[in-house]
């Protein structure tokens, strides 16, 4: 593609991980809203995560046979349909503040940026060259990581304004805030169905892989670095999630005041990391040494969160003032530091995942996002150990585990070529 063409596609998917963004971490205000709402506990709050990105694994393998039939431009357009869809479902399920309802609603959210997630990763690795592919992601991550600090405040601005604490309310009165989620989801699915028109008559080139016949008949399967990096990605969106969405449960939990706006101190920090990929990779840094500091960092920061005091500040208030919530405690804080960790995960796995698939990106991409599951599943069990233990600090150690395998995948685990060279 020319650079004008490249530089038209990088604007529309722009937009499109814009609104990947603003409707994922969304959650992040959602699960601590819903959990009064709906009178719910910390693992029954966590199934807002677990419907969201389970759609991703249900879903991916036949998204991915919709983007083979159909074209990745056509099936971005479905893909925003199915968003629309879900917006609207969002309608009666706050007119009846039925969880059930919501979570269907969550699910049909999560179908459609299913295809668009695995339709738009691709592009941006192969509009340009691979080993700058990070940088062209950390660019997509500022603009996802920009609407995910806008959702919460915009979320608690307009739904939370003059409420005051949710738990203290009457159920005729939590009715009457849960049905103020009706304007800004119909606002949300009329730009959705603007989107799918302007990206089906939009100029974005196709993809096409199908001039590749050097790999032959193969599986998926059979490319370790593709399956290797797709577990990555599980671990890495799993701790991703429970970095942004369960913040605002861990300042519930401890007692803080505005408690739905923390989502948007750990996407602050994930827009740091970015920039920093943008500026550093590959020109100082290469990808595979990025994704080993990310990984070291992570652990770092997770102790740092199950060291801490709830009664000590490592920044002072004025400095978190902004947002109007007031001094957060060190623990708190080292939950938001994870995002600035996790920035460039993402974008260093899935170039060195995709590495040499061919006609098999469709398949690998798919593969990827069917990872995406790790954000359904391991904020679950933290939910699951935290209700049961009591103890939602210590919880974060799951994290550990996490950054650990996406450590062996950056240092040995992405350069396998066949399964017998992994040991």
């Amino acid at each position: 593609m020319s650079s004008k063409s490249n530089l038209a596609a990088m604007s529309i998917i722009g937009v499109l991980f814009f609104i990947f963004g603003f409707v994922t971490w969304l959650n992040g205000s959602l699960i601590p809203f819903l959990k009064d709402i709906c009178e719910l506990n910390e693992f029954e709050a966590l199934f807002v995560t677990f419907a969201f990105y389970i759609a991703y694994t249900v879903m991916a393998l036949p998204m991915s046979f919709i983007l083979q039939r159909v074209g990745y431009k056509n099936g971005m357009a479905v893909g925003l349909t199915i968003m629309a869809v879900g917006s609207l479902i969002f309608i009666p399920a706050a007119i009846s503040a039925n969880f059930i309802v919501f979570l269907i609603a969550l699910f049909l959210l999560g179908t459609g940026l299913t295809i668009l997630q695995t339709a738009s990763n691709p592009f941006v690795i192969y509009i340009g060259p691979t080993e700058s592919a990070a940088m062209r992601i950390s660019i997509m991550g500022v603009i996802n990581k920009s609407a995910g600090v806008l959702a919460p405040l915009l979320f608690t601005a307009y739904v939370l304004s003059g409420v005051g604490s949710l738990d203290s309310l009457s159920s005729i009165d939590k009715g009457a805030v849960a049905s103020k989620l009706i304007i800004p989801y119909i606002i949300m699915a009329l730009a959705l169905s603007g989107l799918a028109i302007l990206v089906k008559f939009s100029s974005l080139p196709e993809l096409d892989f199908e001039k590749d016949k050097l790999l032959g008949e193969k599986s998926i399967f059979e490319f370790p670095r593709a399956v290797l990096g797709a577990l990555a990605l599980f671990f890495y969106v799993g701790i991703e999630v429970v970095a942004g969405d369960t913040i605002g449960l861990y300042g519930q939990y401890l007692g803080m005041d505005n408690y739905t706006v923390l989502t948007s101190y750990t996407m602050s920090f994930m827009v740091l990391g970015y920039l920093v990929g943008i500026f550093c990779i590959p020109k100082f840094i290469s990808q595979e040494k990025a994704l080993i500091s990310s990984a070291v960092l992570g652990s770092l920061f997770l102790v740092g969160v199950v060291t801490s005091s709830a009664d000590s500040y490592i920044i002072s208030k004025t400095l978190w003032g902004w947002s109007g919530i007031g001094a957060i405690p060190n623990t708190v804080a080292f939950v938001a530091f994870l995002g600035f960790a996790n920035a460039l995960i993402w974008p260093t796995i899935w170039p060195l995942a995709l590495e040499g698939l061919g006609k098999y990106t469709a398949q690998g991409s798919a593969l990827l996002i069917m990872a995406i599951a790790g954000g359904a599943i391991i904020p679950l069990l933290v939910g699951k150990i935290a209700s049961a233990s009591g103890d939602m600090q210590s919880t974060y150690l799951v994290g550990l585990v996490c950054y650990a395998f996406i450590f062996f995948y950056a240092t040995k685990w992405h350069k396998i070529t066949k399964w017998k060279s992994l040991w």
